[in-house]
């Protein structure tokens, strides 16, 4: 059984966002695992912490602003694992989805002369 046959090109290289975000992934034999997503971009997104998938296995998750979607292992080092989205999102959605899953950073009090 060969890896995941993807119909995007590999876009390791996109532009990632730092989040803490867990999300409730369903997986076809291990049923719904728990995962924290560290980083994301439109094309993917890597997770930390206790990784029980392997390379070429999917998984479906929900995100904010996109809805479900398929993802696939594309590779496992120690306690991380990236994944690939089984498509590219669209530049507004994905937009929206990280306003959602990143913490809004506080307003700074305006200086007094």
């Amino acid at each position: 059984m060969g890896g995941a046959q993807l119909s995007v090109t590999d876009l390791r290289q996109a532009a990632r966002h730092p989040v803490d975000f867990p999300v409730l992934a369903e997986h076809r034999r291990l049923g719904d695992i728990h995962l924290r997503i560290t980083n994301i971009s439109a094309n993917g997104f890597m997770v930390d912490g206790e990784v029980v998938v392997g390379r070429g296995e999917r998984v479906i998750i929900r995100l904010p602003d996109i809805g479900r979607i398929e993802a696939h292992v594309i590779w496992v080092a120690d306690d991380r694992a990236g994944f690939q989205f089984e498509r590219i999102l669209r530049p507004d959605a994905f937009v929206a989805m990280v306003n959602h899953m990143q913490p809004r950073a506080k307003p700074r009090p305006r200086l007094r002369r």
